[in-house]
């Protein structure tokens, strides 16, 4: 394994094969006893028109763990999906070529902290547009009569209908101001809906929101008044003194449970290991030991440049093997030494093989330097005829591939 890996990093631009296995590993962002808010979602109706719990290129998932997955979408963006482990090793090298020809704007062959920070930029901005997309298409959904404005209750009656209530129903009930009958759980998504609702609208608040307002409420890491929300309701979350501020215990305090096995209790010391790093490093930016809500907003805010710049650097010093600050093309891997006796293999020559049995061979070209005998010994499998041990890589092996063998019965 670690030979074909070496062998990728020659061919691809070899800072960059480093950096692209780093993106594909798994991080620790949740405890062994606390799902992840996308798989608890992933039991949802198409139909259903709810703001994400996860959002692309923001650090923090909004339950407040770590968004695994960051690295990849502001490296990949879109095409995160075509970089999975499976993924065949030479289209993801072409890839990952194509990427580095792409970010390297000034040809120079090297791409410095700076050019990287642009392509994050960009790519965060891909995840911007894809989120104007949705939440274009879900505007429409839940504003029937076109008017370019959504009420609550509009928005409301959608909601309950995506979750299986019968939306006539519903609209006449709200009309009339009569009690819906919903279950504990959606009535306090509901609070919390209309909260968030609350927010995304603009003073003066009539409750009515407008298509940008409609994209705050869905996508809040989008505009500056719903990101100092989306904090609070984290900090919230996380507080547990009281003190509207985070520090080191509360923000990696492990959530209520046991761990019943060694596996569980690996991945909860490596998510605790893993938000220390990132509270010390990255969020507690004066390093006081406290994270404040105006810190926890910076370090949240995707279009943020200090913070892409810190991740450009970050990337870069992973896969930076001479340390000079930047990903630059490696030089072709050397090509293991023949195990045969040198011979010119300059020109071909035609040679009938007559192997034992009664048949004949094709004519088939063979080199020059190389006995015909030995070109017609069989096969083995790691092992030369000599008895030396080449691993399955000899050149005899490779000129027996070459060597097409036709048998025909003879005339």
């Amino acid at each position: 394994m670690a030979s074909r890996q070496a062998s990728c990093c020659g061919r691809a631009p070899g800072c960059l094969w480093l950096l692209g296995l780093f993106l594909l590993m798994d991080a620790s962002a949740r405890p062994a006893n606390h799902s992840s808010a996308r798989e608890k979602t992933g039991h949802r109706e198409e139909n259903e028109i709810l703001p994400p719990d996860h959002l692309n290129g923001v650090k923090l998932e909004m339950d407040g763990h770590l968004n695994k997955d960051f690295h990849q979408e502001v490296f990949l963006g879109k095409d995160a999906g075509d970089f999975e482990d499976d993924a065949e090793p030479r289209k993801s090298r072409r890839k990952l070529m194509l990427i580095f020809s792409r970010v390297d704007v000034d040809t120079d062959r090297k791409v410095s902290a700076k050019e990287l920070q642009r392509w994050i930029m960009a790519k965060t901005a891909e995840h911007f547009q894809e989120a104007v997309q949705e939440s274009r298409a879900h505007f429409r959904a839940v504003d029937p009569d076109g008017d370019g404005r959504v009420s609550w209750d509009e928005y409301k009656v959608k909601f309950l209908a995506s979750k299986g209530h019968d939306e006539r129903e519903v609209a006449e009930k709200i009309k009339r101001h009569a009690e819906l009958k919903v279950d504990e759980e959606t009535q306090e998504v509901l609070e919390n809906l209309k909260d968030r609702w609350y927010q995304a609208d603009n003073p003066p608040s009539d409750l009515l929101l407008t298509e940008d307002e409609f994209l705050s409420f869905l996508h809040p890491e989008h505009s500056r008044g719903m990101l100092k929300f989306m904090v609070k309701e984290i900090v919230r979350d996380l507080d547990q003194d009281g003190d509207k501020q985070l520090s080191l215990p509360e923000f990696i305090s492990l959530p209520v449970g046991t761990v019943e096995n060694q596996r569980g209790q690996d991945m909860d010391d490596s998510w605790v290991r893993d938000r220390r790093k990132e509270f010390e490093e990255l969020i507690d930016a004066d390093h006081d030991g406290i994270v404040t809500m105006a810190e926890l907003e910076d370090y949240m805010d995707p279009m943020n440049e200090y913070n892409a710049l810190n991740e450009a650097k970050q990337m870069i010093a992973i896969a930076d093997e001479n340390q000079n600050q930047h990903l630059e093309p490696a030089p072709p891997a050397p090509q293991p030494p023949c195990p045969l006796p040198p011979s010119p293999c300059t020109r071909r020559a035609f040679a009938p093989l007559q192997p034992a049995g009664g048949a004949h061979l094709a004519v088939v070209p063979v080199c020059t330097g190389v006995s015909r005998h030995r070109a017609s010994l069989p096969r083995t499998r790691g092992r030369s005829a000599e008895g030396t041990d080449h691993s399955g890589a000899t050149a005899f092996a490779t000129l027996w591939e070459i060597v097409q063998l036709a048998t025909f019965p003879r005339s």
